[in-house]
């Protein structure tokens, strides 16, 4: 088989039929209105990603409160949004109703930008900190992305993406770190409990088969306590608990997970290799096959950091452009059982084309991603974030900023 008959099959999730196995990851844009809705920029975004043909897209953490959030400008899914979410989701399967969009939920809890919003905090953290959370809280946080999971679906969203990753809250609660003795820290079960209870409750709130209800985890962080370690003040690797979390949700109903690592605000290279170290995007690949094969066979694994692989050209050693390709490599994974779906974060905001260009035979025409980075460079400063590479719009964005603000000297350490 191909790489393009693989990357082009169909694939089931849940009750639903993905049209092919690229998805999108949510990329934060920090382009809505200052209501938290959709503006027409962003409108625009996710009509190229539906003119593109992704079998699955996921909709940028779309925060369930405004008193913290990490963006100055981030999607908002409360009461006030219901009208307009339903009215983008519209436009968006009205441009192709063949594709699957999910909504990612967050909270940025120790991540939320102190300028702007309440940072909080269920342990404190060195560097970051904030008011600590009560019991009380979470249950209202927890309330809240019931809230939201309800909202989603009345708007005609395909399902749910649950952020408990990349360091905002959900993943600040499962860490070991959180070793606080209250009813969401100390012990596995405790840390585990706002997982768990927020999918029972969405699943009871919602109660539609076909409203897909997923994850997406860092499966390691890469610090002293974070998730996927050993302990409170340990950074070495032990996935008993990503695996139990992902059991123990998909026993409570999830129908798919997103495997990522790291937490960008502190592992950056990590969460996505650079330029200069591509070979860390192979443990992506790697704990999305240990978390795989720890579920039932019919529950969706999709990977992420596919972006460095681009088309060959990607600086990896000791193996072919040909072989090293993200098409390639990409499919390799899914007939080996690795994975069900190529997750791509970067690359869809330089060419949200892909899929469709690929299905056509257009493949030198693709835009692939030059893993310049200048995004996260936008993201810092709360930008409007797109391809300064490929897009007029966000390079003139760039150098406005950087002449404003100069250029961040140091994004990854």
């Amino acid at each position: 088989m191909s790489y393009k008959d693989t990357l082009l099959s169909k694939l089931k999730i849940g009750e639903l039929t993905c049209q092919n196995r690229f998805f999108i990851q949510a990329m934060e844009c920090n382009d809505q209105d200052k209501s938290g809705n959709p503006s027409q920029l962003t409108l625009d975004r996710y009509l190229k990603l539906a003119d593109g043909k992704a079998g699955l897209v996921s909709l940028e953490a779309v925060s369930v409160t405004h008193e913290s959030r990490s963006r100055r400008n981030q999607l908002m899914i409360m009461e006030d949004n219901r009208l307009p979410l339903k009215e983008f989701v519209r436009e968006i399967k009205k441009a192709n109703p063949e594709m699957l969009l999910v909504f990612q939920l967050t909270h940025s809890g120790e991540l939320s930008n102190p300028e702007f919003s309440r940072r909080v905090t269920v342990k404190p953290l060195h560097g970051y900190g904030g008011d600590l959370l009560t019991e009380e809280e979470v249950d209202d946080i927890i309330n809240r992305f019931v809230l939201a999971a309800q909202i989603a679906h009345d708007a005609g969203a395909d399902g749910i993406d649950l952020k408990l990753c990349h360091g905002y809250f959900g993943s600040q609660v499962l860490r070991p770190y959180n070793d606080r003795d209250w009813k969401y820290g100390g012990s596995w079960d405790k840390r585990s409990r706002f997982a768990f209870e927020l999918v029972e409750r969405i699943s009871k709130a919602v109660n539609d088969k076909n409203f897909l209800i997923g994850s997406k985890i860092s499966a390691w962080e890469g610090f002293p306590g974070g998730f996927g370690t050993d302990g409170p003040d340990s950074p070495i690797i032990d996935l008993t608990e990503p695996i139990a979390l992902l059991q123990g949700l998909e026993a409570r109903g999830a129908q798919f997970f997103i495997s990522s690592a790291g937490s960008p605000s502190i592992t950056l290279s990590l969460t996505q290799a650079d330029k200069h170290s591509p070979y860390f995007a192979y443990l992506h690949q790697f704990f999305a096959k240990e978390l795989k094969k720890n579920l039932k066979a019919e529950t969706v694994m999709i990977g992420s950091n596919f972006s460095p692989f681009r088309n060959g050209k990607n600086g990896l050693c000791a193996v072919s452009p040909e072989d090293s390709s993200m098409f390639a490599y990409g499919a390799q994974c899914i007939e080996r059982g690795v994975l069900d779906m190529v997750g791509l974060g970067r690359q869809s905001l330089a060419d949200p084309l892909l899929p469709k260009k690929l299905e056509e035979g257009k493949e030198e025409d693709i835009k692939w991603c030059t893993i310049c980075d200048n995004c996260i460079e936008l993201l810092i400063y709360q930008c409007n974030i797109g391809c300064s590479t490929f897009n007029k719009f966000y390079t003139d964005i760039l150098v406005k900023t950087r002449k404003e603000k100069g250029p961040l000297k140091v994004l990854r350490t």
